[in-house]
């Protein structure tokens, strides 16, 4: 035999390694994640699943017997269900300790295919505080400033970087990016007053999730409440109805005048 035909015997009874290409999986705490092997299980097939760099051993089914088992690891216990038909692994009620790589191992006829998962669990986004930035009023600038409204989006807590943006309606105003490692964890919004037809909204949102909190008069004030428009009305009110009250008190006078020549 020469060696050609050797290394083409080899190459039969090698085990081959298919499948480099890792695949991302984003899911929320305390749902459930399925990692599909893309394949139907076939009667010799051994189906095997680790979980990080130390490749712990998550589920198996093995060949022929059919039989599954499952880690002793407490991360998995009573966590982990195999599909029978198809081997994929299903891990539910996840939490962030479920963060990591997979890989999944499928044995068959002496050959042996790789999969790789990237899985990424993201705790619940917290629901944005809107509160008022009164840092903005200075007491030498207090009288000018404080018909404006100055509002601050904060974001307490994360585990993931998160978009953080104020929103007119539809219309993007402002992003920050924020991180648990964020020193800065808030972004402003200023504004005159708050009209009825504005809506303007603080989103906080990853690649799996959104939280929403709308801006309302309990935070900025209506414009018609604003400082500004009851100093007009002050102006405007005697300007309009001066004359008038003076023009009926004349014709009271001159209707008591007449009164008394009669």
């Amino acid at each position: 035999m020469n060696i050609c035909s050797v290394c083409l015997c080899l190459s039969f009874l090698t085990v081959g390694v298919l499948g480099d290409e890792v695949k991302s999986v984003s899911v929320m705490e305390g749902h459930s994640v399925t990692l599909n092997t893309n394949v139907i299980r076939q009667t010799d097939d051994q189906i095997m699943w680790f979980y990080g760099p130390e490749n712990t051993f998550v589920a198996r089914i093995n060949g022929e017997a059919g039989g599954t088992m499952f880690s002793d690891d407490e991360r998995f216990i009573d966590r982990v269900k195999l599909n029978y038909q198809t081997g994929d692994l299903i891990i539910t009620h996840i939490t962030s300790q479920h963060s990591g790589l997979y890989t999944l191992n499928i044995s068959r006829d002496m050959k042996v295919s790789n999969k790789t998962f990237s899985v990424t669990v993201y705790a619940r986004l917290p629901v944005p505080a809107l509160i008022r930035d009164f840092s903005q009023i200075s007491s030498s600038s207090e009288r000018s400033s404080s018909s404006k409204c100055s509002v601050l989006c904060l974001v307490m807590k994360v585990s993931h970087d998160v978009s953080v943006s104020w929103y007119k309606g539809k219309s993007l105003l402002s992003s920050i990016s924020v991180s648990e490692h964020s020193i800065i964890r808030s972004i402003s919004l200023h504004l005159e007053c708050l009209d009825d037809s504005d809506v303007y909204s603080c989103v906080i949102n990853n690649s799996i999730s959104t939280q929403t909190q709308h801006l309302n008069t309990d935070v900025c004030h209506k414009c018609s409440d604003s400082p500004d428009m009851r100093n007009m009305r002050i102006i405007i009110l005697p300007v309009i109805f001066g004359p008038l009250i003076c023009v009926i008190i004349i014709i009271i006078i001159k209707h008591k005048r007449r009164v008394k020549g009669l």
